[in-house]
């Protein structure tokens, strides 16, 4: 009987590899044949393509190269072959996000991520009605109107920030100090969406010391250690074959990570259901409230799914964003002196009057936004065979659309669209915060200056609640310290773009932090 069972399974598991592989033949042909006109590198690898070099570069810089030299539709290879389409032209950056958004779901492999690691929340469901309405579920609580009230939470994270470095300082019996920031980034940013969204205490900012604890641990281990072989085979083969996500030491991780998420998540549901707070500021005051009012609630599967994503989105990106921000204000010495100078004057918890009174404040973080978007690389894939408007011509052409095949992957690097030296002028580089106040006096503006949180009906709901936090982090901290970095920092692609010493594996940056 047992000899019957593997012969069957043997049989099955050679159908679903033919069916696969007559699957990837026939896209490879048809791909190859209608996108054969577009410009592009030659792979250097039969296997591999491009992967190696995305992998091992500076984040970027191969996009940079490419669209250089082909311009702004470029054509190049992943793994066994599959075609991916880099798109920077404004026209068809249009189509894909605003216009036709749903005619672009996200790739198949980053979806297979989110829901491996997250569950099926709103970052990995797609389609117009199911789409709304989770986006219905979350929205309420992430307005410019719910941020506003919850302002008085972030102020107080931010302050039981500058108390810990304050103790630091205070061990040491000296003015300064060289503190790991992104450490404490991190473990502010669980803080902050733990109160400001859940109600719940994860206690980080409450300890002296970094100590181990699992939801850090797992959060870390997932995304913050990617200078290795296998990561480099799962990111180069998860858009062809989701699968491998659940195989090996990282797909053990994965597990591990979606189950501590969950437990959280459950433990707050559950917390939340029996004190039953529908008139609260929260988001998950929003969710009951919006949960009791719906004809069918929703299920405890569906809510949990929402709260990891809350939970990690609100790590992973703002702990990012915080640590890149204040090396470039370490950086830039004057930069951060006028900034404080603006700081200086905010006596209240209120950040309507931060952005009233901080024009600098908020262009340094959009710049910090540009130059050092959290996730660099947009991922989408044609949902059917569809043509792409575009602003200007394929070089060599008259063709103003692309014709683009059911199943292709496309991919928008922010870098080239954020430095793109027409919008920005020759200092795209260059971190220049006085830009925005230049643009917004001329009243300047160009489409997709900022794609950072996306756009469209799928851009990040987030989008105030993360400017708020790192707004009030900014003040706060600008108000006791001064900052300055004696190491040479570069960028690594981790699940985002984080700071590291150069040479280094894992995410790192050490700034002097002096008590003004």
């Amino acid at each position: 009987m047992s000899f019957l069972r593997f012969n069957l399974f043997l049989l099955f598991s050679s159908g679903v590899a033919l069916v696969f592989f007559v699957h990837l033949v026939y896209y490879l042909v048809l791909s190859r044949r209608l996108l054969d006109r577009l410009p592009g590198p030659k792979a250097p690898s039969l296997l591999w393509g491009e992967e190696w070099k995305l992998y091992s570069s500076t984040p970027g810089q191969p996009y940079a190269h490419w669209h250089k030299r082909y311009g702004t539709i470029v054509k190049f290879r992943g793994a066994f072959g599959h075609q991916v389409v880099s798109i920077t032209d404004h026209r068809a950056i249009s189509f894909i996000l605003t216009e036709n958004a749903y005619l672009f779901p996200k790739a198949r492999g980053v979806r297979a991520w989110f829901k491996a690691t997250l569950g099926e929340g709103i970052l990995w469901v797609e389609g117009r009605d199911a789409h709304e309405r989770q986006r219905r579920l979350l929205a309420p609580a992430l307005s410019p109107q719910a941020v506003r009230s919850l302002s008085p939470i972030l102020f107080e994270t931010s302050a039981k920030l500058v108390s810990q470095w304050m103790k630091i300082l205070d061990r040491q019996h000296a003015d300064t100090a060289e503190i790991e920031i992104t450490s404490w980034a991190g473990r502010f940013a669980l803080d902050t969406i733990g109160r400001a969204a859940f109600t719940y205490d994860f206690n980080f900012l409450s300890q002296e010391e970094l100590r181990p604890n699992s939801l850090a641990e797992v959060l870390d281990g997932l995304t913050n250690n990617e200078n290795n072989k296998s990561s480099f085979y799962m990111r180069a083969l998860f858009w062809l074959f989701p699968p491998i996500l659940n195989i090996g030491k990282k797909g053990e991780m994965i597990r591990r990570t979606k189950q501590e998420l969950g437990s959280i998540g459950s433990r707050m549901w559950h917390d939340a259901k029996a004190v039953g707070d529908h008139e609260g500021r929260t988001m998950i005051a929003f969710m009951l409230k919006a949960d009791a009012a719906a004809a069918t609630p929703a299920g405890k599967g569906d809510v949990i799914a929402q709260m990891r994503t809350v939970i990690s989105a609100g790590y992973e990106t703002i702990s990012a964003i915080v640590a890149w921000m204040l090396y470039e204000l370490a950086c830039h010495p004057q930069i951060q002196h006028d900034i404080r100078e603006e700081v200086q004057q905010i006596q209240c918890h209120s950040i309507d009057v931060i952005n009233d009174k901080c024009p600098l404040l908020e262009s340094a973080l959009k710049e910090t936004l540009r130059l050092h978007p959290a996730i660099m690389e947009n991922h989408h894939e044609a949902s059917e065979t569809v043509n792409i408007p575009l602003d200007e011509p394929i070089p060599g052409t008259e063709d103003t659309q692309i014709v683009i095949p059911k199943g292709t992957l496309l991919v928008i690097p922010l870098n080239i669209v954020h430095r793109d030296p027409e919008v920005w002028g020759s200092d795209a580089d260059i971190f220049r915060p006085e830009r925005w106040l230049e643009r917004k006096k001329s009243q300047l503006r160009h489409k997709h200056e900022l794609l950072t949180f996306s756009e469209g009906p799928r851009a990040c709901i987030g989008k105030a609640f993360a400017m708020a936090e790192v707004k009030i982090l900014m003040v706060t901290l600008l108000q006791h310290f001064s900052f300055t970095c004696e190491h040479e920092i570069e960028a690594f692609q981790s699940f985002v773009i984080r700071p590291r010493i150069k040479g280094q594996s894992t995410s790192s940056l050490p700034l002097v932090v002096h008590k003004l």
